[in-house]
């Protein structure tokens, strides 16, 4: 075991940058999160990222933006700029839940507290640095501000806001993943001192008078014009969802009052050698020593588990991932995966078990399209709805190979697979015969070494119409993956679960689509746990058709649960077998012109 001494941790106070003898920061960057040195949290990455660029960097996380702001002075004017990130989590979905309650406890707060941290901290945060240093650049990043990097509605507050550019102050935002634009940027602003407004992913504002148009620019309605017309900002958004998932996408811009909001198009995705160096750089993997005792709850996830990929092209309707990290799967090479597996081997408390080997998609590793150039051309936002794209290589002997390789290290007793699979992708008939028995090669391998009693699926829904406006497949084909599940644990004479994650709410769903959901769960045995009240979050195409109430890309109109009461009644539901809902979902059923679905269900 690896003894760290403080300095193995980027500084957080004055005084850990005395120990390492400088004298000046570079760098500072400020985050809602408490800092864990690991690579599944941003502030640590862009840290680390910057330290091998040479550069000096301190963290200052969870600032205290209540009192004589001292946190805001203690480590003084960085060299070169501020950096900004709400945390690992949209702060509001980290804060509130779907009915606008406040949670119980904040997962990347030490002990769990909710008060460490302001709502809309890259706003809080900004506005204080920018009061306190108006000639120091600052700059956002993470996914609160990815996300809200143009016109958007924020279900919160019930209101369509500005860039979060205008409503901050900062001077760029860097959008997605941000190891490459934040090194460009770093290495820009060595030689020029200004900032530049040049780099891909990196969103600024223009004035009026200053700004150019180029010839291949898209131009979106004004954040006026969405606010007036919500159709505008239904199809505003699906131009920006197009070309956040191109190869080669268009400069995107809009007109925000007297400024104009400038969208540089993305990098293309990462090589694997730059994802290898951002997972390899020297994270102790562990939370700073200052939270000692103290329980971090989304640490205690992550601990024992490996990233083996970004991106996901499932596109599904209601999720963030492909705007954040792109639909391009980037995987990292086996030597980086088994290097990370053994180091978290050497942990003290490590007993043999690796909690999940997986990415946003568990079994997406190493899938790309089999011509490359059929996807420089594409703009689809899911490479698997309506159907899976005959360019797509399925094939998951990649991932097998990585399974087999961590297994057989003498530290590895099991490793879990704890990140959501795409069963739609095992259930795919590929016209290639060796890359299908390699599919079915892994279902078997999965369900038979790598559930730890319970395996994850996200069916979402029931309703054939509700999961077409979700981008997810029929449920027929959930009810296919359940009979080989059930026929391969037979066999092996295994008592492992189907855990189905739900959503009800969803744009589109009804009452009668939940009361169906309910009758066809009972009729399959399943008491549903893993389920949650569809929550708006910016930048998806569900809330864009939850708010505008057309979808964005057929204008055509589609109802939305809106109020708490009709959120309410869909969601209770799920819950059709505890005797305190029974009445309930009786009265609702005989409302709803359904007494026909009470027999079916009790």
């Amino acid at each position: 075991m690896k003894e760290y001494k403080l300095t193995d941790w980027l500084p957080t106070t004055k005084k850990e940058v005395e120990l390492r003898g400088w004298n000046e920061l570079d760098v500072i960057l400020f985050s809602g999160d408490a800092y864990i040195d690991h690579p599944s949290f941003g502030a640590a990455v862009i840290g680390r990222i910057l330290e091998a660029e040479g550069l000096k960097i301190a963290i200052v996380p969870q600032p205290n933006w209540r009192d004589d702001l001292r946190d805001f002075k203690k480590l003084g004017c960085p060299r070169l700029f501020f950096g900004v990130t709400a945390g690992s989590m949209d702060s509001m979905v980290n804060r509130y839940t779907a009915n606008k309650r406040l949670r119980s406890e904040d997962a990347y707060t030490p002990d769990g507290r909710h008060d460490m941290r302001p709502e809309y901290p890259s706003i809080v945060y900004t506005r204080i640095l920018k009061e306190l240093y108006p000639d120091v650049p600052v700059i956002l990043g993470g996914i609160e501000a990815s996300l809200r990097r143009l016109t958007h509605y924020d279900y919160w507050q019930d209101k369509v806001f500005p860039s979060i550019l205008i409503s901050s102050g900062a001077d760029l935002l860097i959008y997605g993943m941000g190891e490459k634009p934040i090194i460009e940027l770093s290495r820009q602003m060595e030689i020029s001192k200004t900032l530049p407004t040049n780099i891909p992913q990196t969103a600024y504002l223009a004035s009026r008078e200053n700004f150019q148009p180029q010839e291949n620019d898209l131009r979106l309605f004004s954040h006026k014009e969405c606010l007036d017309d919500k159709s505008k900002q239904a199809r505003n958004f699906r131009h920006i969802e197009e070309e956040s998932n191109k190869y080669e996408a268009a400069r995107i811009w809009q007109e925000t009052g007297n400024k104009i909001v400038v969208v540089n198009p993305p990098y293309p995705p990462m090589t694997q050698k730059e994802l290898d160096h951002s997972f390899d750089l020297p994270y102790t993997r562990l939370p700073h020593p200052k939270y000692k005792n103290k329980r971090i709850p989304a640490y205690d996830m992550i601990k024992f588990s490996v990233n083996i990929h970004r991106g996901c092209f499932g596109g599904c309707a209601f999720c963030t991932i492909s705007a954040h990290q792109g639909k391009f799967i980037v995987s990292r090479s086996k030597e980086s995966i088994l290097k990370e597996v053994k180091a978290i081997t050497e942990m003290p408390d490590f007993k043999g078990y690796l909690s999940d080997l997986g990415g946003p998609s568990a079994n997406m590793y190493a899938m790309h399209g089999t011509d490359e150039n059929l996807c420089r051309k594409c703009k689809r936002p899911s490479c698997i709805h309506p159907k899976i794209c005959p360019n797509l290589n399925t094939d998951h002997r990649p991932l097998l190979d990585i399974y087999h390789s961590v297994d057989s290290l003498p530290c590895i007793k099991k490793s879990f697979i704890g990140s959501g699979i795409r069963y739609d992708l095992l259930l795919h008939k590929s016209k290639n015969p060796v890359i299908n028995q390699s599919t079915e090669q892994y279902t078997r391998e999965l369900i038979t070494r790598h559930v730890s009693g319970r395996l994850k699926v996200a069916p979402e829904h029931t309703s054939t119409r509700v999961l077409e406006i979700m981008r997810k497949p029929s449920f027929e084909l959930f009810y296919e993956f359940k009979r080989i599940f059930d026929k391969i644990n037979k066999e092996q004479n295994l008592r492992q679960q189907i855990i189905p994650y739900f959503i009800s709410s969803h744009p589109g769903c009804t009452e009668e689509d939940m009361a169906e959901l309910a009758v066809i769960t009972k009729q399959i045995d399943f008491h549903l746990e893993q389920v949650q009240d569809f929550t708006p979050t910016p930048m998806t195409v569900a809330t864009e058709t939850w708010y505008t109430g057309i979808h964005p890309y057929t204008l055509k109109p589609i109802f939305s649960a809106k109020t708490q009461k009709e959120k309410l009644a869909q969601r209770m539901f799920f819950f059709w077998y505890k005797p305190e809902e029974r009445q309930k979902i009786i009265s609702e059923l005989k409302r709803i012109g359904r007494s026909d679905l009470i027999k079916k269900l009790y």
